[in-house]
């Protein structure tokens, strides 16, 4: 066996050092690693690479990195995995979707592809994996280049120096396993899918090239000055141009970053107008470019503006999950979600409950629909642990710097429904601290807590929040929708609230009961009565239910869920709509002027 060869070291060490991941713990492709790559040319990897599930962590003890290809008949050692050889799967995709025996497995996963390259004097060769859940350790022709931990924001991993003429095997290590170190923790309500399951790429760079680009419409009150600020390593200047502005301007580096304000008089963007213009970075050889849209996005007491005007925010939750393909998203699908939240009357979405496929808001930049993003920082975090806080803090910073330039993004959520300790206080207020200091253009918010015995918002997060987010489940969990209202006359906030949730379940695969629990009938009539509460509370500026599609999960469990949240106002199979759906959409299109959808 492969402990007693030289690549283990030896036996006993191989078999017996629980301590054999720290070398590979290293977290260095993080957020100051990451490229912007829009509008530069890659080399896709997506496709079919050589896989295997490794309940045990083998891989690691063993060293299968170091393996290199060899026929059987030239072996001395009997290997327990070839990773040169064996079974495949589809990159992207989620290992639970591929074969019913991987359904519920939660561990590592090896991936392994070979490369054909001639790299180039003078240029870097970046691999940008789109997500890997949650783990990811990255190895190149049997070299360790460096781990990322977050399952739903992209990396990169810079290749140079480990790469050689001709072939090149790339392996990557994924593991989902849910620890208590991380975010999420151990107990969420979602399903815990694994593998790599967003697109991946390589990247050709010139050796000093442009990492970013960040450009927004100053909240000065003249709507006529953008800001361009941009990173870059060992270049001195650059040129920004907005053609249809007419715009030409030079940035200068100071320490691998700079900026400069332009003055000019875009069309804003709206979800009437959304208005995009093409913002090039160039630098010699190297150029970056993105399609951003300007607009403001502010609070004025109880009210969210959006460019000044007063919005309310008519909106709908969604999860990124698909019952044949899981989590990973197709233009197709993201397409049709975005034609239901139309269909809904909806001009607002939560992405729950982590940053979604950056197509996402991209496609909503395009259509005009506002977003609420968030990281999972959901339910019970160990909110003391350092490393959970530099978790957290480095999915925040990836995912703002993914989407900065999306208009459609107004909302940067850092948590959802964790307890009120002094502990969580401040672990959650360094987030917001951390996103302000990311990106002061937007709204920061979270879900936060009804102190239900008092009927009142009762959350010391709330605030150093912008906008408070209150999940609450009256007519669900909560019995007494009466309660609601009251909540309503006790509390008079001095910022927006949205409510980020509410809803109930009704089951319409033909095993339903006829009325009560999980019922059509039921879940109709919550959504009637909260939105006739709901309507009449002044502070109330938007809503966003739960939920856009009935979605997998392994902690519900009884005779109508069968391993779904069916909360969903569209089944799973993203056609069947509930009658919820139409009660929604009344609202919705009757706060716009709009016809209701079912005439």
């Amino acid at each position: 066996m492969l402990e007693r060869s030289t690549l283990a070291g030896n036996a006993l060490r191989a078999l017996h050092d629980e301590d054999y991941e720290c070398p590979f713990d290293m977290r260095d492709l993080n957020a100051s690693t990451l490229i912007h790559t829009r509008g530069r040319q890659s080399l896709p990897l997506d496709g079919e690479w050589n896989f295997c599930v490794d309940l045990l962590d083998t891989g690691l003890r063993q060293r299968w990195f170091e393996m290199k290809p060899s026929a059987p008949e030239e072996r001395d050692t009997p290997w327990d995995y070839d990773p040169y050889d064996g079974e495949t799967v589809p990159v992207p995709s989620n290992w639970q979707m591929l074969r019913e025996k991987w359904y519920f497995f939660e561990g590592t996963g090896w991936y392994t592809r070979p490369l054909e390259l001639k790299p180039r004097k003078g240029r870097r060769y970046v691999l940008r994996v789109g997500a890997a859940q949650y783990d990811c350790k990255v190895f190149v022709n049997g070299t360790f280049v460096g781990s990322h931990v977050g399952g739903s924001t992209p990396f990169c991993a810079d290749l140079t120096d480990d790469l050689r003429a001709g072939e090149n095997w790339l392996m990557l290590c994924v593991n989902n396993s849910r620890t208590r170190d991380r975010v999420p923790m151990r107990n969420t309500d979602w399903f815990n899918y694994g593998g790599i399951y967003r697109e991946m790429a390589l990247y050709d760079l010139p050796r000093d090239f442009l990492r970013g680009l960040f450009a927004h419409l100053v909240d000065d009150g003249s709507f006529r000055h953008i800001r361009v600020v941009a990173e870059a390593d060992g270049i001195k200047s650059a040129t920004v141009e907005i053609s249809e502005l007419r715009i030409t301007s030079r940035i200068e580096f100071h320490e691998g970053r700079g900026e400069v304000v332009l003055d000019a008089s875009p069309v804003l963007w709206s979800p009437d107008n959304p208005k995009l213009y093409e913002v090039v970075l160039r630098s010699g050889e190297d150029e970056i470019r993105d399609r951003v849209g300007f607009r403001i996005i502010s609070v004025r007491g109880e009210n969210i503006l959006l460019n000044g005007d007063p919005i309310w925010l008519r909106g709908i939750s969604v999860h990124e999950d698909d019952k044949i393909l899981g989590k990973v998203t197709s233009e197709t699908d993201l397409h049709r979600r975005f034609a239901h939240a139309r269909e809904l009357g909806c001009n607002f979405m939560r992405l729950a409950h982590y940053p979604h496929h950056e197509r996402a808001a991209e496609l909503a930049d395009e259509l005009g629909l506002l977003l609420w993003e968030e990281i999972p920082v959901y339910w019970a975090v160990d909110f003391t642990n350092p490393r959970t806080l530099e978790d957290a803090h480095n999915q925040l910073i990836e995912l703002i710097r993914r989407d900065r330039n999306r208009a459609s993004v107004i909302l940067w959520s850092v948590g959802n429904e964790n307890a009120d300790t002094n502990e969580r206080l401040d672990f959650m207020t360094a987030l917001v601290e951390t996103a302000r200091r990311e990106d002061g253009t937007r709204l920061i918010t979270a879900a936060c807590l009804i102190n239900h015995d008092e009927k009142r918002i009762d959350d010391r997060l709330a605030n150093s929040l912008d906008v408070i987010g209150i999940n609450e489940y009256y007519g669900w969990y909560e019995k007494n929708i009466a309660d609601l209202a009251a909540i309503g006359r006790n509390y008079v906030p001095d910022k927006p609230i949205v409510i980020s949730e509410t809803g109930a379940d009704a089951d319409i695969s033909g095993r339903s009961p006829e009325q009560g629990l999980f019922s059509e009938a039921y879940q109709a009539e919550v959504y009637r009565r909260q939105i006739e509460v709901l309507q009449n509370i002044p502070w109330v500026k938007g809503m966003s239910p739960w939920i856009l599609y009935d979605f997998r999960t392994e902690r519900r469990k009884n005779i109508f869920q069968r391993g779904y949240n069916l909360k969903g106002l569209i089944a799973a199979d993203k056609k069947m709509r509930k009658k919820a759906f139409f009660t929604l959409a009344e609202f919705y299109n009757t706060m716009n002027g709009k016809k209701d959808p079912r005439r």
